[in-house]
């Protein structure tokens, strides 16, 4: 069974991301899906050479081609493959003409409207409190579908900032949602969210040796808010696995609630990037080189998704709170009394 529903549909996703992939840089340089950091300042860059844009394309292939294979084509993989697709072509065109941000918050609650329109939506979550669920309306349940798949398509892509950062966190998120959903195998209803999961992961998974320090190819806005989109949707069919989903992300969601409320504080827009994330902290003031950081982040969110596929519901409201004060305390730290270690550790500029 786990063959079926797990192995198979991620090697066939690895395999279409591996191969695609060098395709995908290829076409990035023939059509100018270039980021250099000369022609294109920010100041949450972290790569110092041009480097290929469109991780998205590798991904969304991926993504598509081993759907339509393992999955039957009914109204609801229509509207998220539709969401999917929709989000590649607002990623082509952001790495080719670096979108306003609002305008791609805006894609993002398109592709979401796609996915709610195939008769997905948050109608219950468990009471972490209580027995029982917490149920919502119709028109309740589309607003919280439509704000959840939006929020965590942005914060995921947040965490996309340097080199293999995003891949190993998306592998590790999917697979977790996915051996969730084979808990359930008994439950036919639960096999095409197991196999989705995998095929996320395999995606992902493929794409990772050309994204891993040194990148050959970046995720992209595109390839970066496709994992939170897909995620989130997940976690919504997955019996509404919101928690679950939250406990595995839990750097990237602390990271963005602390984002968020740091540049509300200092007046800026909340969807505006800076240098003020936990990995450019991590980079920047304790000198960690871009390979210690991105495992750093993998083995935190593998310790989180074993966490979440053993906790109860209360147990894992509560780790999210001790996640808040623990990454909060540390992102304080970090930006209130920087620390100056040794720079031996740091990735040379040149291999960037």
């Amino acid at each position: 069974m786990i063959l079926k529903l797990i192995l198979l549909p991620l090697i066939v996703a690895f395999l279409i991301a591996i191969i695609s992939t060098p395709l995908a840089i290829k076409i990035a340089w023939k059509f100018g899906l270039i980021d250099d950091p000369k022609k294109r300042k920010g100041p949450a860059k972290l790569h110092h050479h041009p480097t290929p844009r469109p991780g998205v394309i590798p991904i969304w292939l991926a993504v598509i081609i081993t759907s339509l294979i393992f999955l039957p084509l009914d109204k609801s993989l229509l509207g998220i493959l539709g969401g999917a697709t929709i989000l590649f072509v607002l990623g082509i065109l952001d790495d080719k003409y670096d979108l306003n941000p609002y305008l791609r918050l805006g894609g993002c609650f398109i592709a979401a409207g796609l996915v709610v329109k195939g008769g997905v939506g948050i109608f219950f979550i468990t009471n972490p409190f209580g027995q029982g669920l917490i149920h919502f309306n119709q028109i309740i349940a589309i607003i919280l579908a439509l704000l959840w798949i939006a929020f965590l398509s942005n914060i995921t892509n947040w965490s996309s900032g340097f080199d293999g950062q995003l891949p190993g966190i998306v592998v590790i998120a999917a697979l977790t949602i996915a051996f969730l959903s084979f808990r359930f195998s008994a439950d036919l209803t639960q096999w095409p969210i197991t196999i989705l999961a995998a095929v996320t992961a395999g995606a992902y998974l493929g794409f990772l040796p050309y994204n891993f320090f040194p990148q050959k190819i970046m995720t992209g806005y595109g390839g970066g808010i496709l994992a939170g989109f897909l995620l989130a949707v997940l976690a919504i069919l997955s019996t509404a696995k919101i928690g679950t989903t939250l406990v595995v992300l839990g750097i990237p969601f602390i990271d963005a609630l602390y984002s968020i409320i740091r540049r509300i504080m200092a007046g800026k827009s909340p969807v505006w990037g800076d240098r003020g994330h936990l990995h450019h902290k991590l980079l920047d003031e304790l000198h960690w080189g871009k390979k210690r950081t991105a495992v750093f982040y993998w083995t935190i969110t593998a310790i989180l998704g074993f966490l979440a596929l053993n906790l109860h519901s209360i147990q894992k409201f509560y780790t999210i709170v001790m996640l808040v004060a623990l990454i909060g305390s540390l992102l304080l730290w970090l930006n209130l009394f920087p620390t100056y270690f040794n720079r031996s550790d740091r990735d040379k500029p040149s291999k960037t």
